[in-house]
């Protein structure tokens, strides 16, 4: 028989008095979000959805698909065809050899556009055949605003995404812990071809330096696509993911854009490992109680305005033996504004053995 006890362990009603009016932000952009990287959240859009051109921000993409389909310590021989490509490069040699782990930084911190299409090379076979994966992987993210033809970024009428596209592919890549290390990183060393020294690599992300928290992600320009840039920050758990697509004042308007996202956007750590704990009384066991709690940890992110955090106990009265230490006997529910956000499983934390009730032996004369 089950008990059901509500309880509002976190009720919060929460009135943000300082949150910035998104229509009354002037940005510069063509196009440009802001979202939550927990939860997608679209905290201020303008234009959002319009398929633009995106330079080199092209490379989170690519980063992402080498990443998923390489091992970094791979040791990647350089093409011909990556020898002398337009644009941003690290002046590859014909027939050097770098780790992939050595050309993503290359790719991300010095934009090079031969590192990236050594890489495409490398994990595609060819150009297009790597250009045919980050469709593909847009795709499975439900992007549908979003085309490849390069994994550099060099300008081509049918290749585009949308900042909202853009924003989600950050989010996902973001989540990848070699990108997030890679794109965060402010200067990187990698060697220069046959031993012949080294090349500095210094990220062109000046956001790292100048904004509280700030964690990449990447620049990009062409004179068609104009200004691109992805930037993103953490903050007291919550991550704040912005786009701008041809912005004159990009470097301004991204930090007016995280700030509003850190004004309006709020994390609730509902619960830290082991922190909902309860005793259920056992019968028929060598023990008379036993312990149970959540085995995992629960975040949630929301606006800050107006949310209201109740849970929901679900629990056995009582229990029978034996149990077995790891069996999921409950439930914590918790909803905000009355619509379910997330559960937690309780399970018991130790043992209870069946007590053993000995016979009374009787004699007759």
């Amino acid at each position: 028989m089950k008990r059901i006890i509500s309880t509002a362990i976190c009720s919060l009603l929460l009135f943000c008095s300082i949150c910035i009016d998104c229509r009354a932000i002037n940005i510069s952009a063509q196009s440009a979000v802001v979202i939550d990287g927990n939860s997608s959240i679209v905290v201020y859009e303008k234009d959002a959805h319009t398929r633009r051109g995106m330079a080199s921000t092209t490379k989170i993409m690519t980063a992402l698909v080498a990443i998923e389909n390489c091992p970094l310590d791979k040791t990647v021989k350089i093409a011909d065809e990556a020898i002398g490509v337009e644009g941003s490069s690290i002046y590859l040699a014909r027939g050097e050899q770098l780790t992939m782990e050595q050309l993503l930084y290359a790719l991300l911190l010095q934009s090079a556009n031969d590192a990236a299409t050594a890489i495409a090379i490398e994990v595609g076979g060819s150009v297009d055949n790597f250009a045919n994966m980050m469709n593909e992987k847009a795709k499975s993210l439900g992007l549908c605003n979003t085309n490849f033809t390069n994994p550099h970024g060099l300008y081509d009428d049918n290749h585009y995404t949308t900042a909202y596209d853009l924003a989600i592919i950050t989010k996902n890549a973001l989540q990848n812990s070699t990108f997030k290390k890679i794109v965060s990183t402010k200067k990187a060393v990698i060697p220069l071809n046959k031993d012949e020294g080294s090349r500095v690599l210094v990220n062109h992300n000046k956001l790292l330096s100048l904004y509280d928290g700030a964690i990449g992600v990447k620049t990009g320009f062409t004179k068609k696509c104009g200004r691109c840039l992805v930037s993103a920050a953490e903050r007291d758990g919550t991550t704040i993911i912005a786009v701008t697509l041809n912005a004159p004042n990009d470097w301004k308007d991204h930090t007016v854009m995280l700030d509003t996202g850190f004004e309006s956007i709020i994390t609730h750590n509902l619960a830290e490992k082991g922190s909902l704990s309860y005793k259920v009384p056992v019968v028929g066991g060598d023990k008379d109680y036993i312990t149970v709690s959540n085995s995992e940890s629960m975040k949630y992110t929301c606006k800050k305005d107006g949310s209201q955090i109740t849970s929901e106990l679900i629990l056995d009265r009582f229990l029978f033996a034996p149990v077995m230490t790891g069996e999921t006997v409950g439930q914590v529910i918790f909803y905000n504004n009355g619509e379910e956000i997330g559960r937690l499983d309780l399970v018991t934390q130790d043992k209870v053995e069946q007590k053993i009730v000995k016979k009374k032996r009787f004699s007759f004369f």
